[in-house]
This record gives structure tokens, C-alpha cells and sequence, in this order.
């Protein structure tokens, strides 16, 4: 198998691209093992798509410690910028046209570089100031290979180790290449700047920059260009009279906002991409976009809630709507490891609350009870972790999961109407009506099927499971134990013939015999030995 692998990568062209990976796996000594930051390093050597596979793994604790995830957190995309003639050449290839008869001016020292594209100051012909971001010529390509070696690593890795977690590598890869294929389509970033504007058309305190549409391409994407000041320059800020506490609170209302009203939230809130003009609060680079069904959001309210009031249920509820059970559920034991969680936090104030970890907790509770996490939440975790981090800098005394719950409830007093409680109560009464006056019917064709002896009960006794799976183990090793003590006897009474053809003057059916009954025989001292 692995020949085959070598042999497919090869027939793919990735034959160098393998070597350069063994040489960085070399280079940081993986069979030492591989610590939090010892990870991060090797994932930075390997370049963008394993930058970005890490970025999307520091979303899902489900798939790896908190440590781990922590580390991946600090991965940078900063990348060595492309000589200017380069980034000529991908516009006038974009354009079909030289570069002046678009832009008069084009600074050739780029604003920022990284493992995707990089962006350049620029003037229009027509006299207005914007960014152009231009993406690397071939990076399609080059993620694009390292994906098929992902996968087949994967495939591999799946064979070998036989897996059967909720999580398999090959759903972080898709994942992943779905994210970095969003990134790399500056006409998808274009549509989400302009839903986003138009989601926050009404937030006076909101913005986004403009796009230019006539001159954005798959490759370039043309912008205002946004004279301002980064949120964590506190220097800066206090010196032109900004409160900071103000707009760290307003930072959060409106990643609230994104989360709950609209299901459409900036997946990267990192500092560099929080960005203050004319006391509004600019966002920057939204490729990567976090979606939230009505569901999802649903649940998020529900779990909030039930944290306020220590509802273990209703979180237990939560949990379950948030994802896609992928078996049988011990629901006493969910329970459980649920109303634990809720008890670390009953002596908390509500405002120390950080509710990154607590999305964080919730997944890995998710994942120990084999419950899927669907992409939307894990977004929705890390892109909370960075707004929270984000908040304690500008306003350590501001909580954002007091904004969190007050926006909740501002939205439910919003959403209520009584005309609508009114009708669902009718309707629900109606329904009660309706199965009340077909319960003794019901309980009449209980007691006749009970009488004629048709009655059946499907009792599930909780916590059997592990018993049954004990004595269904037991019982492999006694077959198997019978099955050699059988060709032990077979193969003896072979011996005793003058069957042909012999190896070493024993007839060669009872030699297998003997070979297959010390294999199986070894596997059983094996598995007695494991399990002692």
C-alpha cells in the first residue's frame, strides 16, 4: 500500500514536493514528538496549505487538545512579498490591458504579504485612492497537490489505524479546502463585503470597505482604500480622543449582532483586520466568513440561557440540536459530564464568563459522546476566542457574554408578539384535545393486546453496553481458543499419515496447521495480556 501511494504521488508530479515535506519533518525532529509549538513550526515550513490546515484545525477541539489548538492559534500567513513585476503581470493578465490605463498610480512596496495574496496601495485613473489585492500566481495548484497528498495520507492513515472517531482528517480536509477555495475566489470575498455592508446597513458605528466591481476580477480584488487606525494601537487611538472602552463594547455588540441576528460573522477577528476610521469601526479581509443556520442559532440561545439558569437539561438539549449524532448516545452519561460542566461555572460571575472555552467545552463534550460538529460552530469558536481576546485589551471591565445575554434577550422582547403566543397556545391546546379523546381508546388496545398475550417490550437498560461488548470478547477468545486446540488435534493426526508433499518430513497440510494454531495461539496471549 504505501508503494502504491509513493507511486500515485509520483504519477501526480508531487514526487519533490514529498521529499521537501520528509526534509522539514526531518529538520524538526518529529520522531522526537511533536509538542504545541514544535507543530505550529513545522506547519509554517510546509507553507499555505498547511498554514491554513492549521488555522482550521485551532477551530476544532474536538479533533485536537486545547493545548494544541491554542498554539495554532499564533500561525501567521505572512509570506516573502512577490517582486513587483510579478503582481504587473497578474493585473494586466487579469485586465487584458497594461496596468496604467487602469491605475495612474501603483506603490510597489506592498501593504501586506501573505501565503495567498498580497496587497498594494494604488490610485485610479480616475483620481480615487484604493488597496489592490493580488493573488499569487499558481497557489490554486500548488494547495491544490498538497490536498491530494493530504487526502491519500489520510486514506493511508485511516487503513492502518482502522479509526472510527466521529472526526476523520479527510472531513478537516474538506473543510479546509473549502475555506482556502473561498479565500482564493476574490469575487466570493467581493459578494461577502457587499452582503455584509448590506446586513449592516443600519449600524451606524459598522462599516466595510467599498469594492470596486468593474475592476475586480477571480484574481484581483480592488477596494477603497481605508486611512485609519488598528483597534490594538491604544496609543494612537487615546491620542486622537477615542474612547477605548466604548469601542471595545461596540466591537462586541455587533460581533453579537453578526452572530445572532444576521448568521453571517467574520471568521478572522483578529486585531489587524479591526480597523477605527471616523469613530466607526472598520472591518478588513472577508474572505473567510462563518455561516450560522437559524437552528444553530437556536441552540446557541438555548445553551446561554440554561448556563444563566443552570438548566443541565436544556443545555443537554442544546448539544444535541448543535450536531448530528454519529451513534447510539449514553444519554445518562451526557447528562452527566453536562451538569459537571454547569457546576464549574455555578460559583462564577456571570461577567467572568469566557465564552470561547465554553463553546470550546462544549465541543469536546460533543466529540467524547460521539455527537458531529458541523463547520458553523467551529468557526463560531474561534472567531468568539478572538473577539473575546480582543475585548480584554481594549476593555478588560466590558464581558462579551454579558453582551451576549443582554442582546438575547433585547431579541427575544424584539421577536415576541402576543397575537403569535396567543394562536401557537390554541394550536397546542387543540392538539392536547385531540390526544386526550384518543387515550382511552389507546389504553383499551393496550390491555386487549396484553390480555391475548401481543404485547412486546423494548426495555434498554443503560450503562449494558459495556458487559455485552466485555462477554462478546470473552466469547471470540474461547472460539478462537477451541479453533486451535482443533488444528492442533488436525494437524497431529496429518503427522501421523504419509501425506505428500512434507517440509522437514511432515506433511505440508499439517504444517500450516501447526503454523496458523501458533499465530492464532500468540494473538490470544496477546489480547489476554491487553486486557489484564
Amino acid at each position: 500500500m504505501l508503494g502504491q501511494f509513493f507511486k500515485k504521488s509520483e504519477d501526480a508530479g508531487t514526487a519533490n514536493r514529498l521529499k521537501e515535506m520528509v526534509a522539514v519533518l526531518r529538520k524538526r525532529d518529529v520522531v522526537k514528538g511533536v509538542t504545541p509549538e514544535k507543530l505550529r513550526q513545522i506547519l509554517e515550513d510546509l507553507g499555505p496549505t498547511y498554514v491554513k490546515l492549521g488555522q482550521v484545525m485551532s477551530m476544532r477541539p474536538d479533533f485536537l487538545p486545547p493545548e494544541y489548538c491554542d498554539e495554532l492559534m499564533k500561525l501567521q500567513t505572512e509570506a516573502k512579498p512577490m517582486p513587483f513585476s510579478t503582481v504587473v503581470e497578474v493585473i494586466e493578465r487579469e485586465y487584458n490591458r497594461r496596468w496604467n490605463q487602469v491605475f495612474s498610480f501603483i506603490d510597489e512596496e506592498a501593504i501586506g504579504s501573505a501565503s495567498i495574496a498580497q496587497v498594494h496601495r494604488a490610485v485610479l485613473t480616475t483620481g480615487e485612492k484604493v488597496v489592490v489585492k493580488v493573488q499569487r500566481p499558481g497557489i490554486y495548484e500548488i494547495m491544490s497537490k498538497d490536498i491530494v497528498l493530504l487526502k491519500r495520507a489520510a486514506t493511508l492513515l485511516k487503513v492502518v489505524s482502522r479509526s472510527q472517531d466521529v472526526i476523520d482528517f479527510n472531513m478537516v480536509l474538506d473543510e479546509m479546502w473549502t475555506i482556502a477555495k473561498q479565500e482564493m475566489d476574490f469575487l466570493m470575498e467581493a459578494d461577502h463585503i457587499e452582503e455584509f455592508s448590506h446586513l449592516n446597513r443600519d449600524v451606524d458605528y459598522v462599516t466595510c470597505p467599498r469594492v470596486f466591481r468593474n475592476l475586480s476580477m477571480q484574481h484581483i480584488l480592488v477596494m477603497e482604500y481605508v486611512d485609519g487606525i488598528c483597534i490594538d494601537d491604544f496609543a494612537k487611538l487615546k491620542e486622537r480622543g477615542y474612547d477605548i472602552n466604548t469601542l471595545g463594547r461596540r466591537l462586541g455588540e455587533n460581533y453579537v449582532r453578526q452572530i445572532i441576528e444576521d448568521g453571517f460573522f467574520h471568521a478572522d477577528p483578529h486585531p489587524g483586520n479591526i480597523w477605527i476610521r471616523n469613530g466607526r469601526i472598520v472591518w478588513l479581509d472577508l474572505g473567510m466568513m462563518g455561516r450560522l443556520s437559524g437552528r444553530d442559532r437556536a441552540a446557541i440561545r438555548k445553551a446561554v440561557y440554561s448556563l444563566a439558569h443552570h438548566d443541565t437539561f436544556e443545555m443537554k438539549a442544546a448539544v444535541l440540536s448543535l450536531g448530528i449524532a454519529k451513534g447510539k448516545i449514553n444519554h445518562t452519561a451526557l447528562y452527566q459530564d453536562i451538569d459537571a460542566m454547569l457546576a464549574q461555572y455555578s460559583s462564577l460571575d456571570f461577567s467572568e464568563l469566557q465564552m470561547g472555552v465554553l463553546t470550546r467545552q462544549i465541543m469536546n463534550l460533543m466529540r467524547v459522546h460521539k455527537i458531529a460538529c458541523p463547520q458553523g460552530l467551529s468557526m463560531f469558536a474561534r472567531g468568539v476566542l478572538t473577539v473575546e481576546g480582543v475585548m480584554r485589551l481594549c476593555c478588560p471591565k466590558v464581558s462579551f457574554v454579558e453582551i451576549f445575554a443582554r442582546s438575547l434577550a433585547v431579541d427575544y422582547k424584539k421577536n415576541f408578539d402576543w397575537k403569535d403566543e396567543i394562536e401557537k397556545a390554541k394550536q397546542e391546546g387543540l392538539m392536547l384535545l385531540k390526544k386526550s379523546a384518543q387515550l382511552p381508546e389507546q389504553i383499551s388496545d393496550i390491555l386487549k393486546m396484553t390480555m391475548s398475550g401481543q404485547t412486546k417490550v423494548n426495555l434498554d437498560v443503560t450503562g449494558s453496553e459495556e458487559p455485552l461488548r466485555h462477554l462478546d470478547r470473552m466469547i471470540n477468545k474461547v472460539i478462537l481458543a477451541v479453533l486451535v486446540a482443533a488444528l492442533l488435534l488436525g494437524s497431529s493426526t496429518i503427522c501421523t499419515t504419509q501425506m505428500t508433499p512434507k517440509i522437514m518430513e511432515i506433511p505440508l497440510l499439517g504444517f500450516l496447521g501447526y503454523l496458523i494454531a501458533f499465530v492464532l495461539s500468540l494473538r490470544i496471549i496477546w489480547e489476554i495480556h491487553k486486557g489484564a
